[in-house]
């Protein structure tokens, strides 16, 4: 069952649990030739949109995300529980332990 939401504002992400959208491929290459929307692959870069408060583990610890709303982060190619909202975007959930890295700016 598919469910098509208006926007990801909607989402609110419970315990570790992460949203994020995918960084979109340049559809153009350097000298200016355009690429056929089959041939732009999907990155595994992406931008946090927003992240739940975190758990409590078996300790008593409470276990906060690593990561904060406005982060850009590599994310797995497969995984993650995809969100399609409306028109053609989409968003994925995923736990903070299955993203792979921060990408800090330079």
């Amino acid at each position: 069952m598919a469910t098509i939401l208006k926007s990801a504002r909607s989402i609110v992400p419970l315990m570790d649990r992460v949203l994020v959208q995918r960084v979109k491929a340049e559809a153009k290459t350097a000298s200016g030739i355009l690429l056929p929307e089959k041939n732009v692959e999907k990155l595994n870069q992406a931008k946090v949109l927003a992240v739940g408060p975190g758990f409590t583990d078996a300790n008593g610890n409470k276990v906060v995300p690593q990561v904060k709303i406005g982060d850009q982060v590599l994310i797995p190619q497969y995984g993650g529980s995809a969100i399609k909202l409306s028109g053609d975007d989409e968003v994925v959930l995923f736990r903070d332990s299955e993203i792979l890295a921060k990408i800090n700016d330079a």
